[in-house]
């Protein structure tokens, strides 16, 4: 892969050759048209390489290859082309602002989205918090367990010291989960750029229901998963994933939790998708999607919850497609809503 100078370096040069093209045509021959308008085309189309003040710079050049050529051209009549001189280089003038103020627009958009997917993930890690800390600590108070455990094995006279050893793998293994969970939370609320890697779907699952395990406990849910076997390995940024994962899971949670009798199951299933991808499911037991929403729900500030955001599921989306994959949601014939998303596998992988 070409490195991001290599690619600007590339661009410039072609722009430089097109350039070069427009003014030799417009120099030789004696058309009566703005020949030099032509050169719009070549700062539109690296606009969104250049900083505002290289497009100035290359808009300033375009400039001056108009008049160059207007001085060189010994044809036709002088005051035509003075008219398509000028009406050129106010041309290129126009675009040039035109595509700053584009960038501009842009930028402000991108650092926008930026706020609003950091503000997201911020509601969706506060929403996990119980989750969150009842993770943490169950590997803690297994260390104290098999710290006072190992203190006993080596308070006998003799000591025993297979056993102490064993407690003590048993605490290192415990501050190993301990310390898993925080580097999982630390990637979710670092906001990183894509990083795919290949990775097996069914852990991450599993993972994500760990941590959810105390909200789902809470509100009497059960579980309900049918993993495939011998799937192969997605490719796929893994914190993110599981980001949307548990975006699904908390959904599907609520959606159930205002039911008043009736069983609370919650699905996840994973299977062979269309060629070249694995198919994950998430599915709840709650009152489905409103009638009307099949086409709002994964829009942005959409919500059907009174203190909702409305970015969860706009935003998966854009996680789920910036992976190569894609998400839709339906309701079922028995009852509650099902999402599904499809992510590519690794090239060449095999069962």
């Amino acid at each position: 892969m070409r490195a991001p100078s290599s690619r600007l370096s590339l661009s410039i040069a072609i722009a430089l050759a097109i350039m070069a093209a427009i003014f030799i045509a417009d120099t030789s021959t004696d058309y009566a048209v703005a020949a030099a308008g032509f050169y719009t085309v070549v700062i539109l189309a690296v606009a969104h390489r250049l900083s505002a003040r290289q497009l100035v710079l290359l808009a300033s050049a375009c400039i001056g290859l108009t008049i160059l050529s207007f001085a060189l051209t010994g044809f036709g009549s002088y005051r035509v082309g003075l008219i398509n001189s000028a009406i050129g280089i106010v041309t290129i003038v126009v675009t040039t602002y035109l595509a700053l103020k584009m960038e501009a627009a842009r930028a402000t958009a991108q650092e926008a989205q930026a706020q609003l997917l950091r503000v997201a993930r911020a509601s969706t890690l506060g929403e996990l918090t119980a989750s969150i800390a009842h993770e943490v600590n169950q590997p803690l108070a297994a260390i104290v367990t098999s710290g006072n455990a190992c203190q006993r094995w080596l308070a006998q006279a003799p000591p025993n010291v297979d056993k102490a050893q064993q407690a003590v793998e048993r605490m290192l293994g415990d501050a190993q989960r301990a310390s898993e969970v925080i580097v999982r939370i630390r990637g979710m609320t670092r906001g990183q750029s894509l990083q795919p890697q290949a990775f097996a779907i069914n852990p991450a699952i599993e993972e994500i229901l760990s941590l959810s395990r105390a909200e789902l406990e809470r509100h009497q849910v059960d579980i309900a998963l049918d993993l495939a076997d011998d799937l192969p390995p997605v490719f796929a940024d893994r914190v993110q994933v599981q980001q949307v994962l548990g975006n699904l899971v908390l959904n599907a949670v609520e959606a159930m939790s205002g039911l008043p009798d009736g069983p609370r199951t919650l699905g996840l299933a994973t299977a062979r998708g269309a060629a070249g991808h694995v198919l994950v499911s998430v599915s709840d037991t709650g009152g489905g999607l409103p009638s009307a929403a099949a086409d709002q729900i994964f829009e942005a500030f959409w919500t059907t919850k009174a203190d909702g955001l409305g970015l969860g599921l706009s935003i998966s989306r854009s996680i789920i497609e910036a992976n190569g994959g894609r998400i839709q949601a339906r309701n079922q014939a028995e009852g509650g809503a099902l999402f599904q998303f499809e992510l590519p596998v690794v090239p060449g992988a095999s069962a």
